[in-house]
């Protein structure tokens, strides 16, 4: 397919996926004439995980880029190829100084030891929790982790990665990966708040 094609299919305009080819994002197409090139569904499918990584999953095009080569590299199993994009999705969450945080981070590593989950030690997702109990513990939340840990592991072992093609081509599972955790992500957040309402009406009666 032609480059015009190549945009109204995937729904990005032209000068976007020339901005992507310069910058190395998206792959060259097969070049037909001094100013014509072909494009294929490797190139659909590459600007379809884009999309998802920079409109739903908010990434930087530093970040995009930190995927892309991951994908690229075809001696990286897919696990860490899928643990990139995870990475790249967590926010960027800096250790504080101070007894609270070391608390609430050996909190965290004894969660993670006691529930026997393969979480990587460099992980941002153990500071970006550690973050959260240093604020619940501030605030006089109660920390009690057991009903979201099980909830969690639920919906990621018999929902959320039955969603993902492993065996199918690296930008698909990428972006299967990232529009499942953000999108699953988001209806459970609303869902929760739906039940608050409802479950305070009840209990308030009004």
């Amino acid at each position: 397919m032609r480059i015009s094609e190549l945009s109204a299919k995937s729904g990005v305009a032209i000068p976007t996926i020339k901005y992507y080819l310069r910058e190395g994002m998206l792959h060259q197409g097969e070049q037909t004439a001094a100013t014509r090139a072909e494009y294929d569904e490797t190139h659909l499918r590459r600007l379809r995980m884009i999309r998802a990584l920079l409109e739903v999953g908010r990434l930087s095009v530093a970040s995009i880029k930190q995927v892309i080569a991951a994908v690229e590299d075809e001696s990286l199993p897919v696990r860490q190829v899928l643990g990139t994009a995870h990475y790249a999705l967590s926010p960027a969450v800096e250790p504080e100084p101070g007894e609270e945080w070391r608390s609430a981070r050996a909190m965290v590593d004894d969660l993670i030891d006691e529930l026997g989950w393969d979480v990587a030690e460099n992980a941002p997702t153990r500071d970006e929790l550690a973050q959260t109990i240093v604020r619940m513990r501030q605030l006089g939340v109660p920390v009690d982790l057991r009903p979201y840990v099980e909830a969690a592991r639920r919906l990621v072992a018999e929902v959320e990665l039955d969603t993902i093609p492993f065996d199918g081509p690296r930008d698909a599972a990428v972006e299967a990966m990232v529009l499942g955790t953000v999108l699953y992500g988001r209806v459970l957040d609303t869902l929760r708040r739906m039940a608050h309402e409802s479950e305070s009406a009840r209990r308030l009666g009004v």
